[in-house]
């Protein structure tokens, strides 16, 4: 138990020391613009399909399938073979929806790759060939079709008694499996301004972004819209030619700053502390009462003869155990003393995030918890 207790105060005095690096390294050489935002009209655009996976080596859908034995005898009937529904048999097809995303600089010709996954009952589509399958976007136009064979990473196997399986095998990818028919109508040079979308909300680095950008180009020509859009009015001599202005602009080093977070994953016990989290002074106590009960019935058999019966005597045993903690007075500006206070009173991971929710309700944690 000692031996345990000492590994976990190792690991949290090295994960807090490494957090604590790790933020003064970002805050001395900051990061790029564009690993922290998005440039409004760079994005991809979402289509789907429906369509059919077929041979396969009779994983595909059940009999009960109806709406992939009418999707067969559909596709029959529309290439000229006349067909009887009640005696299709679907076990080598299998109903799907292909999805992909199609960036919006794509142009026709160009080819993307797809997800192919199950919608009916079947076991598995290793082995399987989508058909010619249309993905539409939301607005129901059709802007690519998608058509070849399936890469399924695992497999699956079953006998009478028992069964083998590795990954998702009712979920696949074409690689290059989709050809572009119709590109999304934007234009990214014709542009007279470009938003910049941060990924975080935070008026600070929104207001550091626009300074950067302003002494980039030597002129106010970046004002910030709110926390999180930065508006860059491209000046006349880069009109027609925003990709060379964003291919300079992309690489300015910002120092992003943001609020003070804790995020517990209650599922794992995973604790991830900000840098920026501090507390006020406060004394913590944590400990464990265990309450033991274990009842253990003894049978009492009379003597030889005699008219006793057979009887059960209940017995109960009772074991208290109460873990001593001592009270902790606990103050610190950074995240290293933190640790440091939490690893005085041994505090595993799952007492951290009983110790750091109640420290917030103490409002002695100034940080936001999250719990996932």
């Amino acid at each position: 138990m000692c031996g345990r207790s000492k590994g976990m105060r190792l690991f949290w005095r090295t994960m807090g020391l490494t957090l604590f690096l790790l933020a003064m390294v970002v805050q001395a050489w900051g990061v790029r613009l564009k690993d922290i935002a998005n440039f409004g009209g760079v994005r991809s655009n979402d289509l789907v399909g429906y369509g059919l996976v077929v041979g396969l080596a009779g994983t595909g859908d059940k009999s009960g399938s109806q709406f992939t034995i009418q999707s067969m005898a559909n596709m029959l009937e529309s290439m000229g073979v006349k067909v009887d529904r009640s005696s299709l048999k679907p076990k080598n097809v299998a109903a799907v929806m292909v999805t992909a995303k199609m960036p919006a600089s794509s142009r026709p010709g160009a080819k993307m790759d797809v997800t192919v996954s199950s919608v009916g009952d079947a076991a598995s589509l290793f082995g399987g060939v989508l058909l010619l399958t249309p993905l539409k976007g939301v607005d129901g136009n059709v802007y690519a079709l998608s058509q070849g064979p399936l890469a399924v990473g695992g497999y699956s196997a079953a006998g009478e008694a028992s069964s083998a399986s590795k990954n998702i095998t009712t979920v696949a990818r074409i690689p290059g499996g989709a050809v572009i028919e119709r590109s999304v109508p934007f234009s990214f040079n014709e542009q007279k301004d470009v938003a910049i979308h941060l990924h975080v909300e935070d008026f600070s680095t929104a207001k550091q972004v626009t300074d950067s950008l302003n002494r980039a180009m030597g002129g106010q020509y970046a004002r910030a819209q709110d926390a999180s859009t930065v508006k860059l009015s491209v000046p006349e001599r880069h009109q027609g030619d925003i990709v060379s202005l964003m291919a300079s602009l992309e690489n300015i080093e910002v120092r992003p700053d943001g609020r003070a977070k804790v995020v517990v994953d209650e599922k794992t016990g995973t604790v991830v502390l900000g840098s920026n989290v501090t507390l006020s002074k406060v004394a913590v106590s944590h400990g464990n009462l265990n309450v033991i009960v274990a009842e253990q019935p003894q049978v009492s058999q009379p003597g030889a003869f005699s008219q006793g019966q057979t009887t059960v005597t209940p017995q109960t045993q009772l074991a208290v155990r109460e873990e001593q903690r001592r009270l902790v007075l606990m103050s610190g500006a950074s995240i290293q003393e933190l640790v440091d206070g939490l690893n005085a009173i041994g505090a595993t991971p799952r007492d951290l995030i009983s110790i750091l929710r109640t420290m917030k309700s103490a409002g002695a944690l100034h940080a936001d918890l999250e719990v996932l």
